[in-house]
């Protein structure tokens, strides 16, 4: 049971992966040759039936082969392999160009949304500077009116110091303040505005970037580049050609495979045995003659002994 099955299950396991790369290598060369895409569809298809078979005929018959045929086919089958790499690669390469033009947009998107938060940064950062400048005044106008302010001067008559209340200064003192109060509260109106605003901008950057589309696609590529330090780009060229080394050459080796393993399935032919000729054994037959003291009398007749190898036996005739 398992020789019979196995050698089915590898040529199901051939015709899926050479299906499969003759499916993305002609998708491939259709969008690159785009304006004539249902011709290069007709050829590349001959071409990957053709590749198949070339590989089948090239494991069959290589010893019937010429050797000029057999060297065309063998250098046509590799140039057919890297024509199907090639479309492989074109095919992979578009669809991840794709993915990146979305990530492009939403990067620029993103950037957009930084640079506002930047700008509210600063904004928030200049107001913060002020607002402590106006606490420094704040404070120090109200000692200045806690001390109160006076004038002192020296009496012409009794050369005595005269200290007097200003009361002028007082009221300059309580309008300053007032003013830096006003300033300070306006001042906390705008650092709050500041800091509601890089909220939201940070509440659009995480949304976009946390699109569940882009996410699952380039968040395994973009974890590689931070983990490798080498842009992304590079690695995604680093997996396809990995792909296209693999794809095609595995899809002909188990064409191949399935060939052997299919000519393994055969029966052997019995070979045919020709009757032996047997040679038909005859004794040979030794006379004797017959020695002087056979005679009985001169005018009776010869007696002969005839003696047979095969009993020892002999046999007289008179």
């Amino acid at each position: 049971m398992k020789q019979k099955v196995f050698p089915f299950l590898i040529a199901l396991s051939a015709l899926a992966v050479s299906g499969s790369a003759a499916f993305y290598s002609i998708t491939g060369l259709s969008k690159l040759f785009a304006g004539a895409s249902t011709e290069v569809i007709i050829m590349a298809s001959s071409l990957e039936a053709a590749k198949l078979v070339m590989a089948s005929l090239l494991y069959q018959y290589w010893d019937k082969l010429g050797k000029l045929l057999r060297t065309y086919l063998t250098i046509a089958l590799l140039v057919l392999i890297g024509i199907t790499s090639a479309g492989i690669y074109g095919f992979l390469s578009g669809a991840y160009q794709d993915t990146a033009n979305k990530a492009s947009v939403v990067d620029k998107e993103t950037q957009v949304y930084k640079v506002k938060k930047e700008r509210f940064e600063q904004f928030k950062t200049d107001y913060t500077t002020e607002k402590q400048k106006l606490d420094n005044d704040i404070s120090q106008l109200r000692g200045a009116l806690a001390t109160g302010s006076t004038t002192q001067s020296v009496d012409a008559k009794t050369g005595q110091v005269v200290t007097r209340a200003n009361n002028a200064n007082r009221k300059t003192f309580e309008v300053q303040l007032n003013s830096a109060i006003q300033n300070k509260q306006i001042i906390d109106d705008r650092i709050v505005a500041a800091n509601d605003s890089i909220t939201v901008l940070d509440m659009k950057i995480l949304e976009i970037e946390s699109k569940a589309e882009l996410a699952g696609e380039l968040g395994p590529l973009k974890y590689i580049s931070k983990l490798t330090g080498k842009p992304m780009d590079q690695i995604i060229n680093w997996f396809l050609l990995v792909i296209i080394f693999v794809f095609d050459p595995l899809a002909i080796c188990l064409v191949i495979a399935a060939n052997i393993v299919f000519n393994q399935l055969k029966p052997k032919p019995t070979p045919e045995v020709s009757p032996k000729e047997y040679e038909i054994y005859t004794p040979p037959v030794i006379v004797e003659e017959p020695k002087p003291e056979q005679y009985i009398h001169p005018s009776a007749p010869l007696i002969k002994k005839i003696k047979r190898e095969e009993d020892d036996t002999t046999i007289t005739y008179y």
